[in-house]
């Protein structure tokens, strides 16, 4: 390969943002209208569903762009350029998860086809364990199979009782092979789950473990040897790289054995034609037979582009940092008694910087509607992917009036949804600040303006 362009030497610039400061996210000066009047600067409070992009990450794309490339095989001196940055990134991704020599990294589309390929390819007879606490991406991908078995676990509540049912389902499962999949960070609650001990009690019962890290990976370092966990599945989109891609690491040998996940150009080593008319086909051993057609370079660039910026930051200063937005929410959200917190795991339980809530008298559609509107601040609402556990945590609610922007409920069925508050690196203190101000004026005061239903959504009534 020859020289690199020395307009794509940032990926490997220090971050500048001092470690006490949010890092440089797009957006943060964003104004956006107010219903009562005005503008304010938009306070992104819906890290869990997508985060803002890193300027660092946008930084990179924009250098690179000017050089994209067709990837892999071309003669071109743009598509060697690609190439190497593309695979480079995938050693990039390798080190910021602490792969294992032999594990391979395959760029997906996001953590959910992540799983979907992991379920494909799993061998036939697999017994999958799944607790219905999880993301939808983690929980419905293997009843795409005919031929594994998914057992699903009830709801824990508390580490110790997590190892113990998935102990207690393993010990009862067949000869065949086994795989567990389990969340690092929960998408509703925050709350952090116990991955080593889960990935110890599935290798003692001969089961594989996959990590969903599509939560935890944006917060805190995730380590694939050090935690023992057989794969690890995350998104660029919540990493602050927004482009697209996702990421499957981890044990190589289940990739190899199976049929490529799609089939055509790139997964293929040699097609030839045989007497009878037909083809046989030579598929790729790498990461390349799962990743046929022309990949997402920016996409997964900018992945890599976010790994470096997260480990130059210092995942100590970043999880120091958060822990103080974390007090922030939890002890603001503590001094009104409408309001109640979300978990599994108890208010003491370690968590990143996601919480959902519920509050007394308030439909959760028509209180995020007022944040937004009233406030400039953007939080989501409903029962964010993952409906049996939000079911679960919302059980003992009484019924919530049929307000503005009460989802639809079958017959019988109490018309449920929360409210989610996310953050993560990019946030600044005032956002976290004025949504706890913004959540005590509502209930003391009320929304100050009138909303209505449209598109099964609660917005502003603007006459």
């Amino acid at each position: 390969m020859s020289a690199r362009p020395a307009a794509l030497d940032s990926a490997d610039s220090a971050n500048d943002s001092p470690a006490c400061e949010p890092l440089p996210v797009l957006g943060s000066d964003v104004l956006v209208p107010l219903v009562t009047g005005g503008e304010v600067t938009y306070a992104a409070l819906d890290y869990a569903a997508s985060a803002p992009a890193l300027r660092r990450v946008w930084d990179d794309i924009a250098a690179y762009v000017p050089y994209y490339g067709s990837v892999h095989r071309g003669a071109g001196y743009l598509s060697q350029l690609s190439t190497d940055l593309f695979e480079n990134s995938r050693k990039d991704v390798a080190d910021f998860l602490g792969c294992r020599e032999d594990d391979q990294v395959v760029f997906t589309r996001s953590t959910t086809d992540s799983l979907n390929l992991l379920a494909a390819v799993a061998p036939r007879g697999t017994e999958v364990f799944v607790f219905e606490t999880e993301h939808h991406a983690s929980l419905l991908p293997w009843e795409q199979r005919e031929d594994v078995t998914v057992r699903y676990l009830s709801a824990p509540r508390s580490p110790g009782q997590a190892v113990r049912t998935l102990q207690t389902a393993l010990a009862g499962r067949g000869e065949g092979p086994a795989l567990v999949c389990v969340t690092g960070a929960s998408n509703v609650t925050g709350e952090l789950w116990p991955v080593r001990e889960l990935a110890a009690a599935a290798h003692a019962h001969g089961a594989r473990i996959v990590l969903d890290a599509a939560q935890l990976a944006p917060h805190h370092p995730v380590d694939i040897a050090a935690a023992d966990v057989d794969w690890v599945a995350f998104s660029g989109h919540k990493l602050y790289a927004p482009f697209g891609a996702g990421v499957l690491a981890g044990r190589a040998d289940w990739l190899r054995a199976a049929r490529p996940y799609l089939a055509g150009g790139g997964a293929s080593r040699k097609v030839t034609r045989r007497d009878d008319g037909g083809v046989d086909v030579e598929w790729h051993t790498t990461a390349a037979r799962h990743e046929a057609g022309s990949p997402n370079v920016i996409g997964v660039y900018a992945i890599a582009s976010a790994c470096k910026a997260l480990t130059e930051a210092g995942f100590e200063n970043l999880v120091a940092r958060e822990r103080q937005l974390i007090a922030t929410v939890r002890e603001g959200l503590a001094e009104v008694p409408e309001v109640r917190v979300l978990s599994l795991f108890g208010d003491d339980a370690p968590r990143v910087g996601v919480l959902s809530f519920v509050v007394d008298g308030w439909n959760s559609s028509h209180f995020a509607a007022a944040l937004s509107a009233e406030y400039g601040i953007g939080v989501r609402d409903g029962l964010f992917c993952a409906h049996p556990l939000v079911r679960t945590l919302l059980d003992s609610e009484p019924d919530e009036p049929g307000e503005c922007g009460a989802p639809e409920a079958a017959p019988g069925e109490r018309s449920l949804n929360a409210i989610r508050v996310s953050f993560g690196a990019g946030t600044p203190d005032e956002h976290v600040e004025r949504f706890v101000r913004a959540v005590k004026e509502l209930v003391r005061d009320g929304a100050r303006w009138s909303y209505r239903t449209e598109n099964g959504r609660c917005v502003p009534d603007r006459g």
